[in-house]
Formats: structure tokens, sequence, C-alpha cells
């Protein structure tokens, strides 16, 4: 087939073309929902800071609508893309494109470390560029930062109530174990809100662009990960107990109450608080200092 030429893809005229000469379908199953409006994509990828120096790695590419922005930007694009259908219309649509390469794959069962290794090898700045889908939002959020990967940052386009809880501070309604896991991991900005209107099909609630800038080093010292986060989980488990209760119900033997009352208090933490008051730096003190004392374990 000939390529479609002419326009930016993320045109409704030009999706609406490309769609109808591959007689796509859209998958509901893999939350597909593609971008048309040019002015979001340049303003995703500014918020990217990208240059010839860095890697960009899209997840979902779908059309290659954003794939074409990253591409004019970024010295290499790795696009990850787990509908087979849409690899011939890749092909096409980015076949202007020497510097971008298509990777089948389902980014949640895929190596990334070495795929990171193997593809984007020479580049030490690398971002996440994506419009993930909304069912898989988190999992692969966490992937990438759990990964411990060599990025500068993610930029995303998610639910706009996923990325509030993200960027939540404590205190407020939107706080909980996933704002905790995010920030430990990188300082998370909301860089925009996207109306539902600017995608094919439209969805049901608007979107959001968060910004994560990974850190160098967890933003607080933990004697054990997992810990910390069984910890922080535990203490959200229900968000209108106090965390003493969400704590015994959830982590500590009954019997040692009396020993996690004295704890909390010699770390200065009100056994009557609620997890969402807590800050990440309380949390660390918390799971460190339930290992030490033994009453949590590995």
């Amino acid at each position: 087939m000939t390529q479609i030429a002419g326009k930016d893809i993320a045109t409704p005229t030009r999706t609406r073309e490309i769609l109808e000469k591959y007689g796509f379908s859209f998958k509901k199953s893999l939350g597909q929902n593609f971008l048309i409006d040019t002015n979001i994509l340049h303003n995703i990828v500014d918020a990217a800071d990208l240059d010839k120096e860095t890697a960009a790695v899209e997840i979902g590419p779908g059309i290659g609508a954003l794939t074409e922005q990253l591409a004019r930007t970024a010295g290499k694009v790795m696009a990850i893309e787990i509908d087979q259908r849409l690899l011939p219309i890749l092909a096409d649509t980015l076949s202007p494109y020497s510097n971008v390469e298509v990777v089948h794959g389902d980014v949640l069962a895929l190596d990334l470390p070495a795929l990171f290794a193997e593809k984007l090898a020479g580049y030490e700045k690398i971002s996440v560029v994506a419009n993930l889908p909304y069912y898989v939002t988190t999992p692969i959020l966490m992937k990438l930062l759990e990964s411990r990967l060599p990025l500068k940052n993610i930029v995303v386009m998610i639910q706009k109530e996923v990325a509030e809880r993200i960027a939540a501070k404590p205190g407020s309604k939107d706080y909980g174990s996933l704002s905790v896991a995010a920030q430990f991991y990188a300082d998370t900005q909301i860089a925009m809100i996207v109306p539902a209107q600017v995608f094919v099909p439209r969805p049901n609630v608007d979107s959001a662009v968060i910004r994560l800038q990974v850190r160098d080093k967890p933003a607080v010292e933990v004697d054990d990960e997992d810990v910390f986060f069984r910890v922080v989980k535990g203490s959200f488990a229900q968000r209108r107990k106090t965390l003493l209760n969400n704590l015994m119900n959830g982590l500590f033997l009954k019997e040692h109450k009396d020993q996690v009352v004295q704890m909390l208090e010699d770390i200065g933490i009100d056994p009557t608080r609620r997890g969402e008051t807590l800050h990440i730096e309380e949390f660390a003190r918390l799971s460190n200092e339930s290992l030490r004392r033994g009453l949590i374990h590995k």
C-alpha cells in the first residue's frame, strides 16, 4: 500500500483516512483511544524535554500520531505496540522516520532492562512518553519505576482521576498508596488537563498529562522496599479507620498492640491519625522501625 501523504496524523481527517484505508476497528479491551489534536501532542513532547541526545520510549503508539512528533524531536524512538493489527499501519504512517523502531509485545510481559540495553544502547537520556490505556495505567507505571530503568522522566497521558491520585499530597482526598509509591521513585506534577473530545473514540472521562521526574535514588531510605510498600498499603486499607486500627488489622499480630502503640509514639506518630495524613518520611520511619523491632518480617 502507498503511504498516505499530507498533514500530521493527529487530525480528524487524516486519522479517519488511515482508519478507513486499513479497515481498522477499535478494540475496547485494549483501551484504544487515538488523539486528534496536534497542539496537545506538541505540549506532551515539550513536557518531556526531548532533544537529539535523548531516546523516547512510547507505549501503545496506535497509528503513530504521537510517535511522529517524538521522531521529529528525539534521537531515537522505540514504540511498543501490543496490537498486531497496527503493525502494518505503523510501518506505513512512520515510513518517513528512520529513527523509529516498533517493537511488537506487551510491555507488562517484556524484559524492559534487556530491551533498553539492546535497542537504546548509547543513549544516556531516555524518556517514556505515551498515551497509556486507562485499564493498565498503574501496572505499567509501577513496572517502569520499579525496574530501575535509566529514565530521566516519564510523561504520560492517563485518566485525570488517576493523575490526581499520583500527584496528591498528604491530607488530601486523593492521597493514597499510589501517591506514595509514585512519589517514592519520582517527583510528580500534572502538566495539563486534556478534554475527552480530542480523542476518537471519545472516552467517558477527561485525561491528564502527568510528568514524573525520576529520582536518582528513592525519596526516602528504607531498610526493605517490600516491607515499606506493605506498610503503606496496610495504612490505607480502610480510609476511615485510624492508622493503629489499619495496622493491627492488616499487618501486626493482635497481641502486639501495646508494642505497636509504643513504637508509634517513640517515632513521633500519633496512633489515632489516619494513614492519609502521613508523609512519605513518616511511612519510612514506620516501616524501618517495624522491621528493627521484629514486629514485621521480610
